[in-house]
Parts: structure tokens; sequence; C-alpha cells
């Protein structure tokens, strides 16, 4: 018998009022070049961000930001993922331009991973693939 799994669901979308957008759109391209499934939300705010990955069913949440709103706008994200109870069923990405002693304080609001400027496209698709036995599910 042979199992299908789904592919990989991912909404994208920048924090805010964000006018960066060459960054999301480059990872959103190279995720669905890669074979997983992308919604692209465009900019949002943090409770639109969490609508939209609900009514999706989405699997990973990946978040760009370059305006400076990143632990703010950020931490609200995650806070009304975890009122939302997805928290430990989708994964949370953000990636963009901040200062790099901000990193372990992303992670410590509860970013399973973060990207800074130049990461490679394979980083972000070998974290998401590693992190599959988590996401995955079977159809």
């Amino acid at each position: 018998m042979l199992i299908k799994q789904r592919r990989i669901k991912v909404i994208i979308a920048t924090l805010g009022l964000e006018t960066h957008w060459r960054g999301a759109i480059t990872v959103a391209g190279m995720l669905r070049n890669q074979g997983f499934e992308v919604i692209y939300l465009g900019n949002a705010y943090p409770e639109e961000i969490i609508t939209a990955a609900v009514q999706e069913d989405v699997d990973v949440v990946g978040i760009s930001t370059l305006s400076g709103a990143h632990l703010t706008l950020g931490g609200k994200l995650l806070k009304i993922a975890e009122g939302k109870n997805i928290k430990g069923r989708m994964l949370f990405l953000i990636g963009g331009v901040f200062p790099p002693s901000d990193v372990p304080k992303l992670k410590a609001l509860g970013f399973d991973a973060v990207f800074g400027p130049g990461t490679k496209g394979e980083e972000i698709t070998d974290f998401i693939g590693k992190a599959r036995r988590i996401i995955s599910k079977v159809v």
C-alpha cells in the first residue's frame, strides 16, 4: 500500500507595515520551486497572520521583517499562536535584518528558527525537512 504524504504548506508574510518584501518573495518562490505549497500573504499584522494560518491549516508560518518591530510584533504573533493552541503543531520561522543580539531573544520568544541576511535557501529547506517529523501529516 502506497502512503502519500501531502506537501508541506507554508504561509509567508511580512510583519506589519513592512515595505521591504523582496526577501519574502524570494523565499516564497524558492520554497515553491522545492515542492512546498506556499501561500504568500504579503503585509499583515499578527492577528491576520494567525487567522490565515489557522484557516489554511499550514505547517509553517514564515515571517519576514526589516522594520525593527521583530521583537514586539513577533512576540505578539507567538502569544496569539499560543492562545489558539497552534504553537506546537506549526513551525514558526522568522527572517530578516535585525541585530545579531536579537537572535537569542527571538528564539526565547518561541521562534523555531531565525534566519538572517545571506541565509541560503538550502538552510531553510533543510531546517523544515529535519522538522518534518513534527509537522508531517499523512493523507
